[in-house]
């Protein structure tokens, strides 16, 4: 574990390269009584967490609704199949920040990415934003339907990412490993600048968090993500 008084993240990042951290990515053993405590009361903590956001959020999410329609053609609700635990499909919601049919032309844009390292895409001033698309970007309001998706116990609270399936890689073994939990809605990477994080820093930071995960990290987490979603750092 990270000492206690060292910052999460940093001591985290501290640790070996993606590349030499192969030795510590042995497969979580979900079998022992420890194992199944946690999972028992983080699909509990899950529940009711998630229960109590949508609740305090119905305004907001209600009001984005109305903007959305009022603002551009289309569905309120963007679903996209994204990679859940040991890489099975789910179809992930968020609110739409972007027009119909942004996500045939992003291969037109692909020369434009500012992800320079890894798989994924990432666009700051994206052409295919909405009039208030990027607001919600950048406010993570478009990522509150994913309150639902915990609820239906496909995602967790505290987690790796789920990626497009798309943008998902097993080169490696810390790549496979980052799809051996279930995703989650916020993580390491979440709270510690996001888009600013190179893609192999972003895996690292997962594995530290499986190899490491429970409650008191997965409450850290949860707390320093309300300073993190409102600081808007690396959100686009």
């Amino acid at each position: 574990m990270a000492p206690a008084d060292t910052d999460t993240v940093a001591w985290a990042l501290a640790q070996p390269t993606v590349e030499t951290a192969a030795p510590i990515v042995e497969e979580v053993d979900s079998s022992g009584l420890r194992e199944r405590v946690y999972l028992l009361a983080k699909r509990a903590a899950d529940i009711a967490v998630g229960t109590l956001l949508i609740a305090a959020s119905w305004p907001i999410m209600l009001a984005t609704a109305v903007a959305i329609k009022l603002t551009s053609p289309g569905s309120v609700l963007f679903r996209q199949q994204r990679a859940g635990r040991n890489g099975r499909p789910f179809v992930m919601y968020k609110f739409r920040s972007m027009y119909n049919g942004a996500e045939e032309d992003r291969l037109l844009l692909s020369y434009r990415n500012e992800l320079t390292e890894g798989p994924c895409f990432k666009l700051c001033n994206d052409p295919r934003f909405t009039p208030i698309g990027r607001f919600l970007r950048q406010t993570s309001i478009d990522e509150l339907p994913q309150l639902f998706n915990v609820l239906k116990g496909e995602m967790t609270l505290v987690g790796p990412r789920p990626l497009p399936l798309n943008e998902v890689r097993t080169d490696t073994a810390v790549e496979r490993r980052r799809l051996s939990v279930q995703p989650g809605l916020t993580c390491l990477w979440q709270i510690s600048g996001r888009c600013e994080i190179p893609y192999y820093e972003w895996v690292l930071l997962d594995l530290y968090y499986i190899g490491h995960r429970g409650l008191l990290l997965d409450l850290e987490i949860l707390i320093k993500t309300v300073p993190a979603v409102l600081s808007r750092r690396g959100a686009f």
